[in-house]
This record gives C-alpha cells, sequence and structure tokens, in this order.
C-alpha cells in the first residue's frame, strides 16, 4: 500500500498531467539510469558489453571510457564502435514505455540531453529535441563543414571487425571533406553546434512559443546537477514567468523545487520507474471506476 505522502504525490503528478494542455518533459541521465542503462557506473550491463576493455584499459564506466586516452586510433575507434552499437541495440527501457503511455492523448514535447537514443526509440522524432547529441551521427573532427552522417553502416562494419579491442587502421571514418577522423555528434570540445543542432532547438523552442501561454506542466525527470543550465534551470525560469505553468520534478537524489515556485511545484525523491508505474496503475484504476 502507498504511503500517503506519497500517495499525494502521485495523485498530484496524476492530476497535473491530465488537466494540462501542454506537457514539457525534460529527461536526463536519471531517467536512462532508472531503465537499467547507467552510463557512470561499473554494473552488469557495462561488464557484459564493456568487459574487455574494462579490463584492460581500466575503465570504470561506458561515459568515462569515452574520454579515456587510448594510445591509438585503433583502440578508441574500437571502443567508440562497441558503444554506439550498445546504443542501436539496446531495447527502449521501461520507464520511457511507462511515459508514453502516461502521455496517451496529451499535447506533449520532449527535451533531453541523454545522447542514448532512449527518446528516440519510443518517442516520434519531431516530438524530441536532443540538444546535447545523439549517437546515431558522425561530425568532422575539425568541424570543417556543417553536416552529420549517419553512422549505422559505418558502426556496424566497424564492430564486426573489432580484433582484441582494435579495429584495422582503415576502418577509422574519415571526413568526406577535408580527410580528417570523424567524431561521434555529441557533446565534446569539437561538438558541431550547426544547422542540426539548431534544427533540434528549433523544435522545442517552436513547441513553447506555441504553448507558452496554455495550462502547461513542465515533467522534469533524472535530471541532476551536472549540466542544469538545459533543462533544470530553464524549466525554473519558465514555471516561474508563464502564469498557468506547472513543475514536478521526479528525482530520487536531486529532485528540488526552488523557494521562488514554491507554489507552482512539486518534488517527488522517487525512484524515477517506480513512481512511473505506480502512476499507470492508479490512472487504471481511475479508468476502471469510470468505466
Amino acid at each position: 500500500m502507498l504511503s500517503q505522502p506519497y500517495q499525494d504525490n502521485i495523485a498530484t503528478l496524476l492530476e497535473k498531467t491530465k488537466e494540462a494542455e501542454a506537457v514539457v518533459v525534460g529527461g536526463a541521465a536519471g531517467m536512462s539510469a532508472a531503465a537499467g542503462y547507467n552510463w557512470y557506473q561499473t554494473d552488469d550491463i557495462f561488464i557484459k558489453y564493456f568487459g574487455e576493455f574494462a579490463n584492460k584499459y581500466d575503465i570504470k564506466s561506458i561515459f568515462y571510457g569515452f574520454y579515456h586516452r587510448f594510445q591509438t586510433r585503433e583502440e578508441r575507434w574500437a571502443y567508440i564502435a562497441t558503444l554506439i552499437k550498445f546504443v542501436y541495440d539496446s531495447d527502449a527501457g521501461q520507464p520511457y514505455l511507462d511515459l508514453l503511455q502516461l502521455l496517451q492523448d496529451k499535447d506533449y514535447f520532449t527535451v533531453t540531453t541523454n545522447q542514448d537514443t532512449q527518446f528516440s526509440k519510443v518517442f516520434p522524432e519531431e516530438k524530441v529535441s536532443a540538444i546535447q547529441g545523439d549517437w546515431r551521427y558522425f561530425q568532422c573532427s575539425d568541424c570543417c563543414h556543417d553536416q552529420v552522417y549517419w553512422n549505422k553502416e559505418l558502426v556496424e562494419n566497424m564492430y564486426q571487425n573489432i580484433e582484441g579491442t582494435r579495429i584495422p587502421t582503415e576502418l577509422i571514418p574519415t571526413c568526406p571533406k577535408c580527410g580528417q577522423d570523424m567524431e561521434p555528434w555529441v557533446r565534446s570540445r569539437v561538438f558541431l553546434e550547426g544547422s542540426f543542432f539548431k534544427s533540434e532547438l528549433y523544435k522545442f523552442q517552436a513547441y513553447l512559443m506555441k504553448n507558452k501561454y496554455k495550462k502547461i506542466l513542465f515533467l522534469e525527470l533524472g535530471v541532476g546537477t551536472m549540466t542544469p543550465m538545459f533543462i533544470k534551470e530553464p524549466f525554473w525560469e519558465m514555471t516561474y514567468h508563464l502564469p498557468n505553468a506547472y513543475y514536478i520534478t521526479i528525482n530520487p537524489k536531486d529532485a528540488v523545487v526552488p523557494r521562488s515556485i514554491e507554489d507552482k511545484g512539486l518534488a517527488i525523491k522517487e525512484d524515477i520507474a517506480r513512481v512511473l508505474q505506480d502512476t499507470l496503475k492508479v490512472k487504471e484504476k481511475q479508468a476502471q471506476l469510470v468505466n
């Protein structure tokens, strides 16, 4: 049985979702962690897919493996190919599927700092803004031109030809314009903020402009304190300024509502997967009572 404060939180989440004319979801690393994909720690998934790299290079997590200083390009690209192959092959996490069900028949949009494509596996691309990049694309490491490239075939070829922890030199992807190595299109010191990046931002901004004066719910899922400027702080600011906005954050560690919007916000410090599942159960019970 649900405890009273927790039950009240579930009720508020469901009520605010139902009454909202527009829902803006902001998802970060905590959402994928709730789905079983934790990019920041050593776990069974990391050992299963990256165990050989972990043992040889003392890499502790998927994320930090990407920034590891490999001695050769061939080793680095073998790791990158393994990482992106993992992204392509990973099933959509249950919290994402539950979120889709919660938002059924709602006008919604999702913005994410995740690069693991979990949102895109579940939601239509036109309803997803990946503002920190996407592992499914390559760019020129020198940013010599404004284009990103779908990489599935290149990744599959590299992955199939990994020997130990290396790939053949000739399989390292290079820029078709300048010949320099390509680079995953994810936030880094060479991240290409070109037309593709701007199109991701524009989708989000256009949705906000269209709906800012409606009854709008900002639903923040798994956003921590490492990069609050991309989702958390803009959600706070918009909730403060927009007259019909409400803010809900779900995060077992970093759920907080500033004093400036304490009458327009709710912090649920619980596991995201549990909260979404319990909310759907209550929603189903309510539907049964109506019928």
